[in-house]
């Protein structure tokens, strides 16, 4: 069973190792396996005076003769014995396994390669004091099973990993370990799991300089999340987040690509008052105004005017079919009907605001649209809120006044009282008035 090392070796192997070292390296090129036997005669010196140090030098030494020779076979089986050690000091184990990590780059069978890794992945599996070193070789096999083409095994080894959990490990590695998670799990299809990965990463975290390359990566791959929701306002905050990294303002191709984007994903979002704040605050970006065609585009849906949907896609299809947002197969046509919609909704909005009462046929005039898709859009727009409208169908009218509510109606008839009350007592005043003004000339 491992332990930790006392504050105090019984004895100090440092010497020994000096003097025997050198003949051990000359006894490795003729006999390495003799070499081998002394090293473990020393192992268990070491181990047993809880010398630390030696101990670390001789496993080290130990995994040196045995990669020299690619007898991995032997080191598989010595990594595995020497951990079971009774007084094993785990911070030796540590140092072992660590030197064999290093070395593994250097094998080239891949078979055995998975076989060196499985060995460390047992001999540390629920071992606290190496979880880091067991998450590094996971990593490992991971990429060689991406490399073969079994994404899910790969996505099953990686995301058994809870790298947030691990207190040794440095913050930059657990976030690029997420990422890692997050982009399996995204090519997987299982974009719930990349969700809940998502969260392990604060963002507040990510605004410090040191991370802006892995904040980029992790709002790109929180925009395919968000994409395959078609949750547009959520793509159009997560570009945001990518359009304020320093590097990006830098670069002016990069820089107009994302907001370009940017105004297509936020003219694509359902209006509120979150997407309305942000189309403003894109709209008197200095940096869009370079860009005419998509200023302008921006620009129809902050005035309060009507725009048709022919006369849009007339304008600024050209441009549509220049981006992947629209020129996708399949998907960039669904998009293209939702910025119908969203043209459609913006003119329902502005006739609300100009009309009381307008007729179903002078609707379907000005938006292009037949009866049914009328009554469809003010439907829906009721349902969300964002209007208030009432279809008259015998009649064919809609009504956008909003009646009044029951307080706001008692407060008005008081109003109106005081304010009758007050025109009588005005008008007593004035025949009174005369009344005396007649005695007098009498």
């Amino acid at each position: 069973m491992s332990r930790e090392a006392p504050l105090k070796a019984e004895k100090d192997f440092s010497e020994t190792l000096n003097e025997q070292f050198p003949q051990i390296d000359i006894l490795t090129k003729n006999d390495y396996q003799s070499a081998l036997d002394k090293l473990l005669l020393l192992e268990k010196q070491t181990r047993q005076a809880s010398d630390l140090e030696s101990s670390k030098r001789v496993l080290g030494k130990i995994v040196e003769v045995l990669t020299s020779n690619n007898d991995w076979n032997l080191l598989n089986e010595q990594l595995t014995l020497l951990s079971k050690k009774h007084g094993q000091l785990k911070l030796s184990i540590q140092s072992m396994v660590q030197k064999i990590i290093e070395s593994i780059d250097t094998i080239s069978d891949t078979a055995t390669k998975v076989e060196v890794i499985e060995t460390i992945r047992t001999v540390t599996e629920n071992k606290i004091y190496v979880e880091v070193e067991r998450a590094r070789v996971t990593r490992i096999l991971t990429k060689i099973k991406l490399d073969q083409g079994d994404l899910d095994t790969a996505a099953e080894l990686l995301c058994e990993l809870q790298v947030e959990t691990y207190g040794s490990m440095e913050l930059n590695e657990k976030i690029e370990f997420i990422l890692e998670q997050m982009e399996l799990t995204i090519k997987k299809g299982d974009f719930e799991q990349a969700k809940i990965l998502s969260r392990k990463i604060l963002e507040r975290t990510l605004n410090e300089d040191e991370f802006k390359v892995l904040k980029q990566r992790y709002f790109e791959l929180k925009i395919k999340i968000s994409l395959n929701d078609s949750d547009y306002l959520e793509v159009a905050k997560n570009y945001l987040k990518i359009y304020s990294i320093d590097t990006i303002q830098n670069d002016k191709q990069s820089l107009n690509e994302i907001l370009i984007n940017i105004v297509y994903f936020i003219i694509l979002a359902p209006y509120d008052n979150l997407q309305h704040d942000l189309i403003n605050k894109v709209y008197i970006d200095a940096n869009l105004k370079n860009l005419e065609t998509h200023y302008q585009l921006i620009k129809s849906f902050i005035k309060q005017e009507l725009m048709r949907w022919p006369k849009i896609e007339e304008t600024f299809g050209s441009e549509f079919k220049k981006s992947f947002v629209f020129s996708e197969p399949t998907i960039g046509d669904k998009r293209l009907g939702d910025l119908r919609s969203r043209v459609i909704e913006h003119n329902l909005r502005i006739i609300s605001k100009y009309y009381s009462n307008i007729s179903i046929q002078r609707i379907n005039q000005l938006l292009d649209l037949s009866e049914l898709e009328t009554e469809q859009f003010i439907s829906d727009l009721v349902f969300k809120g964002v209007i208030y409208a009432k279809i008259n169908r015998p009649k064919k009218i809609v009504s956008f006044s909003k009646p009044k509510a029951s307080n706001d109606l008692l407060n008005e008839w008081s109003r109106n009282v005081d304010e009758l009350l007050s025109e009588i007592e005005t008008i007593g005043h004035l025949i009174t008035k005369e009344e005396i003004i007649n005695e007098i000339k009498v």
